[in-house]
């Protein structure tokens, strides 16, 4: 069974080893906060991390620990209500994803909080230090922004011609700023001219790319946003439409029909988050829990879109990259 597929069946007692026996006293409760729709097929994968990471540990949905979600696809005002509600629940832990995490942040700071794909939670002020995080809150970093330049690196290998590139974000996520500060400076030593294209639903995005398209050697690098994963599809699409090579920061928009992507394997992370929601349903504090960061990043390509957009992919790249879609 591939990594990525959903393990079928995870919420039926059945499925559960004996060893949630051991996980005795009265149920506990995790409050889930997700950055992406419910019926994403990344959130399928993603829970599914966590369902069998907490399966392993021991605890049994339903037997012994009761789960409630809460979803808010890139929409700020969602994850503010969404936030407030699940703190009403009184959780004995909450686990939220990536940009939705200033949110539970600011509905509590009693309540342990494990977080999971959050840029630079220090300098944000979600976290005292990654060794010693403090407070109540605790977790799994996402991208370093330095590496948001070997991005523009993997684009110009891959698609040689390339002499402008549009970086697809949001200017109103904190974390795009520091992105796109990285690529700024590599572009000029690649001889790159950069535009942005500030997009916050799919009409941004698509009037974005259109225009940009209008001039030839082009490409695209979509960094690392809930808005861009919840229109993922959308950027794809218009990648293909006007023949853009294009650089993403997952595996999934690759997957999905992207190009060429670069980022850490961001569905381990979820199945390490159960080890540290179990720690703390056990007792230890978030605050004794150091920020771990990604341990592995790695280079997927699809051959299909490659061959649509008429690259031939270098050998060097295919030999180091982790996996290649046929």
């Amino acid at each position: 069974m591939k990594r990525r597929e959903f393990i079928a069946g995870l919420g039926s007692a059945a499925a559960w080893p004996l060893a949630a026996r051991a996980q005795a006293g009265r149920k506990r409760r995790i409050g889930v906060l997700m950055n992406l729709a419910a019926n994403d097929q990344e959130s399928v994968v993603r829970l599914g991390a966590f369902h069998q990471g907490l399966q392993e540990l021991g605890w049994a949905i339903g037997r012994n620990v009761q789960i409630d979600y809460r979803w808010g696809p890139g929409d700020t005002g969602l994850y503010r209500t969404h936030a407030a509600e699940l703190v009403t629940l009184a959780p004995d832990v909450i686990l939220v994803s990536g940009g939705a995490t200033p949110a539970i942040q600011q509905m509590t700071r009693t309540v342990p909080v494990v977080f999971v794909q959050v840029i630079d939670p220090v300098s944000r002020g979600i976290v005292g230090s990654l060794a010693r995080p403090g407070g109540n809150i605790t977790g799994f970093t996402g991208i370093e922004y330095g590496m948001s330049a070997k991005w523009l690196e993997l684009l110009k290998q891959i698609a040689p011609q390339v002499t402008r590139t549009a970086v697809v974000l949001d200017r109103a996520e904190i974390a795009g700023g520091g992105q796109l500060g990285a690529i700024q400076g590599v572009a000029p030593l690649l001889g790159v001219e950069f535009t942005v294209i500030d997009a916050r639903d799919s009409g941004d995005i698509e009037r974005g790319i259109t225009s940009f398209a209008a001039k030839p050697n082009g490409g695209l690098i979509v960094v690392v946003a809930a808005f861009a994963t919840a229109h993922r599809d959308v950027i794809i699409t218009l990648a293909a439409q006007h023949r853009l090579p294009a650089i993403y920061p997952y595996r999934y928009y690759v997957t999905s029909g992207g190009l060429i992507s670069y980022g850490p394997d961001t569905i381990d992370q979820y199945r390490q988050a159960a080890g540290y929601v179990d720690r703390i349903l056990k007792g230890e504090k978030p605050a004794d829990l150091p920020v771990q960061a990604p341990t592995k990043y790695e280079t997927v390509i699809n051959l299909k879109t490659a061959k649509a957009l008429g690259l031939t992919i270098p050998e060097t790249l295919l030999a180091t990259a982790d996996e290649v879609i046929q």
